[in-house]
């Protein structure tokens, strides 16, 4: 007899991931996240990357951590991300946040793997930093998981 797959029966275990950098694409890809977790009793980790070499990253729950003050992209992108936390925690959502260093598609790819996603959310324009849809491509060929591109355009 074959056994049911926990993750498929357990709302514990089910996580959704997704990119965020702060545009209006990537919120509406928080937003198509937050919705399906709502549904699905999920948690949700909010991923994200940033490219400034020899930046400290101080937000909390994240992989980098460091004393000095960050540079003010890495300012920025740890308000949207607080904020976004924030906003989920709020509606009662299970809420973590990843951010590495490094380029976002292979960041997304990564931190997907390292927090178990059953699903990776994204929006359909690329990341800043990026090419025009360069990221929703390659996340989508080599995520770990399934993904989801919120169309947004």
């Amino acid at each position: 007899m074959r056994r049911a797959d926990p993750r498929l029966t357990s709302t514990d275990d089910r996580e959704i991931a997704v990119g965020t950098d702060g545009s209006e694409t990537a919120a509406q890809a928080v937003a198509t996240a937050a919705e399906i977790a709502r549904r699905y009793g999920a948690r949700v980790t909010l991923l994200s990357a940033f490219s400034e070499p020899g930046a400290a990253w101080t937000a909390p729950r994240t992989r980098r951590s460091g004393a000095s003050a960050p540079p003010p992209a890495c300012a920025r992108l740890r308000e949207v991300l607080a904020r976004a936390r924030e906003d989920l925690t709020a509606q009662g959502i299970d809420c973590g946040v990843l951010v590495d260093e490094g380029d976002p598609a292979d960041v997304l790819v990564r931190l997907a793997e390292e927090c178990d996603a059953d699903l990776l959310v994204i929006g359909n324009r690329g990341m800043q930093r990026r090419v025009l849809g360069s990221v929703p491509n390659t996340v989508s060929h080599r995520a770990p998981c399934s993904v989801m591109v919120v169309k947004t355009t």
